[in-house]
């Protein structure tokens, strides 16, 4: 596909729904249920897992890349790629009740160009430079969505439309969030019943909490304790590890690159088996 068609087919979403459709067909079948137990360092993983699990952005890049529409259903651009609207998915509420309004997303965009609403459910962008990458921009998790602008710290009062609801948050040291009831991804995303976050600041403890079963996943680099013991896989590989997975848990058959926990998605993406 030659840049300018690329450079089409994100522009006018209809990437959305072809590659929505494709994702699809990237995992194997998840099973729903159960509490996901992660153990993370003392860096921005809990920060990042939390962001996924709680939040959504207008556009979301699947594990293999690929572009699609989260609260965002469709967009387009100019020939300059430089006036830019976004239509946004009707019908969805905060964790707090509200229904998400266009001026939420205003709020973020404002940061980027100036942005105005077009209707309760449309709203248009102007960027100072040309950009045709926008919607790629937009899936990064400095874009959540909040309501009214809050912000996403502290933890424990973060209120998005995420799969996944606040149960229990300390800053720094632990998060426990519940799937949402009735979400709108729901049969596409947010296997597990509840996810549960914890910082260990050493990789050996957290290499023990994995092996004697305290925890599913752990983040980790490549851990003499670990390597070759029965019933664990590694991501990427047994020689570069970045996370060290029990055999309970199910895993899609592409995993997000840009970050070791599948981009910060961990919490939509995987499911325990």
């Amino acid at each position: 596909m030659t840049r300018i068609d690329r450079r089409a087919l994100f522009a006018s979403g209809a990437a959305a729904a072809l590659l929505a459709a494709t994702g699809a067909s990237l995992a194997d079948t998840p099973k729903s249920g159960g509490t996901l137990r992660l153990a993370v360092p003392r860096d921005d993983s809990l920060d990042q897992v939390v962001r996924g699990a709680v939040f959504d952005t207008l556009t979301e890049i699947g594990p293999d890349g690929t572009l699609r529409g989260e609260l965002a259903t469709g967009w387009k651009t100019d020939a300059d790629a430089r006036v830019w609207q976004f239509d946004l998915r009707e019908n969805v509420q905060y964790h707090d009740g509200a229904e998400l309004k266009v001026r939420d997303v205003l709020a973020v965009l404002e940061e980027i160009g100036q942005a105005e609403a077009l209707g309760a459910n449309v709203v248009r962008l102007e960027l100072a430079d040309p950009n045709p990458g926008l919607p790629f921009l937009l899936a990064d998790n400095r874009y959540v969505i909040t309501r009214d602008g809050q912000g996403v710290t502290p933890l424990k009062t973060a209120n998005g439309t995420g799969c996944y609801l606040v149960e229990r948050a300390e800053d720094g040291r632990h998060f426990l969030g519940r799937r949402v009831t009735e979400h709108y991804k729901d049969n596409q995303a947010g296997w597990l019943d509840a996810l549960e976050v914890i910082v260990i600041p050493d990789a050996h403890v957290r290499a023990e909490a994995l092996r004697d079963g305290y925890v599913d996943v752990a983040a980790l680099p490549a851990h003499e304790g670990l390597l070759g013991q029965r019933g664990l896989r590694f991501h990427p590989s047994e020689s570069d590890m970045a996370l060290a997975i029990a055999g309970s848990v199910g895993l899609p058959r592409q995993v997000g690159q840009r970050g070791a926990l599948d981009d910060g998605r961990i919490a939509e993406r995987w499911w325990l088996a």
